[in-house]
């Protein structure tokens, strides 16, 4: 029997300003594109960061969530099909996922990674750097808003730590909810943008149909 628990790590102190969210079932929706549009008009422009210290190891990512599952086992299962544990276990052991970077099907549990919508070295020097311990470990473990998503091996390597103003996912049908999603993280999080990248978020939105 699964044992996670799909809430935030208690150390979360930025969002426990906002709310402590319910077990998870499925992934957090993406704003409307009229909410998306006035929370990227909102966003502050501003230079990026030095990268002078930065580490993934910072954001303490795949810590242990309520019941004991990491985060990248709670993804997992929550976003995965026929999802089957190894006895005993967290880890799954079977299933498929489906990566909508590049609208691709994930047989392998190795090869289903689980990506940070917008990547840690881009909050970084948009502001992560500035944070506490807590508040890192908190953004790379979230799972209150549409942060981490299935992506492939080969998508997610492309992606690398780069944001939409560099690099956008091949399956187009993604950009509308790419750009919502990637705009409220950074909403959510106060995390600054770029001219060039807001730029990028502009023109994607344009593909939302509704």
């Amino acid at each position: 029997m699964r044992r996670a628990v799909f809430g935030l790590p208690a150390t979360a102190l930025l969002l426990t300003t906002l709310g402590a969210a319910p077990a998870l079932a499925d992934p957090p929706p993406p704003p409307s594109t009229s909410t998306a549009r006035t929370e990227l008009a909102a966003l502050t422009v501003a230079a990026p960061h030095s990268m002078d210290g930065y580490a993934r190891d910072k954001f303490d990512i795949w810590s242990s969530q309520p019941g004991g599952c990491t985060t990248r086992q709670a993804v997992l299962a929550r976003d995965g099909k026929d999802v089957k544990d190894k006895p005993s276990s967290c880890q799954p052991e079977s299933g498929s996922w489906y990566s909508v970077y590049d609208d691709t099907t994930v047989t392998e549990v190795s090869k289903a990674t689980i990506d940070h919508m917008v990547p840690l070295a881009e909050a970084w020097r948009s502001g992560a750097d500035t944070w506490t311990a807590d508040q890192r470990k908190a953004f790379g473990n979230d799972l209150k808003d549409p942060q981490l998503l299935i992506a492939s091996e080969s998508s997610n390597t492309s992606k690398s730590d780069s944001g939409p103003a560099d690099w956008k996912p091949t399956n187009h049908a993604f950009w509308c909810v790419y750009a919502k999603d990637y705009t409220h993280i950074k909403s959510v999080w106060k995390l600054t943008t770029t001219d060039k990248e807001k730029t990028a978020l502009s023109s994607m939105l344009d593909t939302c149909t509704n």
